[in-house]
C-alpha cells in the first residue's frame, strides 16, 4: 500500500507531484523519528491513513487557482499537504496550537519545496483572515469546531459549491450533526475501495448567512 495508491486514484499527476508524494514517506520516517507525530503503525501505512484520507476531500471538491483553503488542527499536516501537492496554485494556510507539530509540517513543506503552504502555530480562534472553504481532520466535534472558525468563511464564492467545511471524520455521526441541516455526509466508499475508508465520511457544510 505504498504510493502507488495515490497513483491509482489520481492518475493524471504530474512527473513533480509524483515524485514529491513519493517523497512524503521518506519525509514523515525522517522527521517523525525526531518529532513523534504519526503513530509507527499509521507511518508503515502512511498512504493508505493520511495521504490518501486527505485526498478524499479533492475526490469531493477541486479548488480553483488562487482559492484559500485554511486546514484546522493540522497536525502534522494531513490534510493540507497532500492537497497543497495536488492543488499548487491554491493558497493554504495550516495551523496547528502544537509548536512541534508545525516544525514538522514546515520542514516538510521546505522537503517537498512546496511554495503554496503558509504554516503557523497558533490557536484557530488568533488567526487573521478569511478562505474558501476551512479542511480538517476530526479535530474536534463539530459544534465546537463551527465556534472556533466563526467568521472566517468568505461570504463570496468562487466555486459552483458555496463555500464552507470540508470535514473527514469516522462513525456515526447523526448526534453530532442533528442541528446542522445543511450537513452533507459521503462516504469515502464512493471515492476508494480499500477496506479502511468503509466506516470514513466527508461532511460538507455550507456557510450560511443571514439575509
Amino acid at each position: 500500500m505504498k504510493v502507488a495508491l495515490v497513483y491509482k486514484y489520481f492518475p493524471d499527476l504530474t512527473e513533480e507531484q509524483r515524485q514529491q508524494f513519493q517523497l512524503l514517506e521518506t519525509l514523515y520516517q525522517d522527521w517523525n523519528q525526531k518529532i513523534n507525530v504519526v503513530s509507527r503503525k499509521d507511518i508503515d501505512e502512511l498512504y493508505l491513513r493520511h495521504v490518501l484520507h486527505s485526498l478524499a476531500i479533492a475526490k469531493f471538491q477541486k479548488f480553483k487557482d488562487e482559492s484559500k483553503v485554511l486546514d484546522v488542527g493540522t497536525g502534522g499536516g494531513f490534510p493540507g499537504i497532500p492537497l497543497a501537492i495536488l492543488f499548487p496554485k491554491v493558497k493554504f494556510t495550516l495551523v496547528d496550537s502544537i509548536g512541534k507539530k508545525i516544525k514538522v509540517v514546515e520542514e516538510v513543506v521546505a522537503g517537498l519545496n512546496l511554495t503554496n503552504v503558509m504554516p503557523i502555530n497558533s490557536r484557530v480562534e488568533e488567526l487573521n483572515g478569511q478562505f474558501d472553504f476551512i479542511i480538517s481532520r476530526a479535530v474536534a466535534a463539530m459544534p465546537t469546531f463551527t465556534h472556533w472558525v466563526k467568521g472566517k468563511i468568505k461570504k463570496e464564492s468562487q466555486h459552483e459549491r458555496r463555500n464552507g467545511i470540508l470535514y473527514l471524520k469516522g462513525g456515526d455521526l447523526t448526534t453530532e450533526l442533528k442541528d446542522y441541516k445543511a450537513a452533507q455526509q459521503i462516504n469515502l466508499t464512493d471515492f476508494f475501495e480499500e477496506e479502511f475508508y468503509e466506516t470514513k465520511k466527508l461532511v460538507y457544510l455550507p456557510q450560511k448567512f443571514k439575509g
